[in-house]
């Protein structure tokens, strides 16, 4: 360890040493500069320093940003690597902030996809701590790939949204998202999966009180091929029935089937239970085993 911290600092000598200006040098050689940079940031994050190492990559990348022709892969790369420095030192947020201004400059250099995984990763890092950041990058990173037209890797990055968002109780948010991954897997040809977004609609609208928006989602759903006559159109119509005539069994009864209690616990059950406890339908109900008060 104590060999690659030596040979780290080796390194930062000879980057300042390409930097100093003199008699006969009047710029400094930047493009070599940032070299030693990158060279001494792998010696230390070999030799488990990391906040040092992290150091080493921004002033690579300030070595890169003043030289004109400086190579733009280079200099993202250096501040994505600052960044997962910073993961493995658990300062997640400030992690999250290198990986995103590293997305902004993979974009910029004509390499969207590796935008898009970085934004995606960020995500995943910072999802413990924080879901409406984690909700927002996702959505960048979906966005990303719409616009390269990547549809079915934007329509997972949106479903992950879609979930975080409910389990926010965001419900107005989490509402347009789910359209939009319906609309996207309606236009990849993914019916079935459009069925279980129009589930998710329903019971997202009806846990926000919207009876009119619900029964839209199943109305429209009418055009997608098969959805007509399912079992899954079949038991949002059951569903619809019940909570406009507040009929408790009728609902309990289709919050409870297994269509239902086997999907993305994040959109089926607990949109379920809130459902049923804002009608007064089921106060005292157990499903799984536990009462709705443990549930909620």
């Amino acid at each position: 360890m104590a060999q690659k911290i030596n040979e780290a600092h080796e390194h930062l000598a000879k980057a300042e040493k390409y930097l100093k200006t003199s008699f006969m040098k009047w710029k400094p050689d930047y493009d070599s500069a940032a070299s030693e940079y990158a060279k001494a940031a792998v010696a230390f994050k070999n030799a488990r320093q990391l906040e040092q190492a992290r150091d080493a990559y921004l002033q690579e990348a300030e070595a890169h940003t003043s030289y004109r022709s400086y190579p733009p892969a280079a200099l993202t790369e250096a501040f994505e690597q600052a960044g997962m420095m910073l993961k493995d030192m658990q300062r997640l947020p400030e992690a999250v902030q290198y990986i995103e201004k590293a997305s902004v400059m993979y974009v910029e250099n004509g390499t969207p996809d590796t935008a898009a995984m970085a934004l995606d990763r960020a995500g995943k890092l910072i999802e413990p701590l924080d879901l409406a950041k984690a909700a927002h990058l996702y959505q960048q990173a979906a966005g990303v790939f719409e616009n390269e037209e990547r549809l079915r890797q934007a329509v997972e990055l949106i479903g992950k949204a879609s979930r975080l968002l409910v389990r926010q109780q965001k419900f107005d948010e989490a509402a347009e998202s789910l359209q939009k991954e319906k609309n996207m897997y309606k236009e990849i040809e993914n019916y079935p999966t459009c069925f279980k977004k129009t589930i998710a609609q329903v019971l997202v609208h009806l846990h926000r009180g919207d009876y009119v928006a619900a029964e839209k989602c199943v109305r429209e759903s009418y055009s997608i091929p098969g959805f007509s006559g399912s079992e899954d159109c079949v038991a949002m119509e059951q569903l619809l029935q019940g909570y406009d005539d507040q009929d408790e069994e009728l609902v309990s009864r289709v919050c409870t089937s297994p269509l239902l209690r086997y999907m993305d616990n994040d959109v089926s059950l607990p949109a379920c239970i809130c459902l049923l406890v804002l009608k007064g339908c089921c106060a005292h109900a157990s499903i799984r085993g536990q009462s709705v008060n443990d549930l909620l």
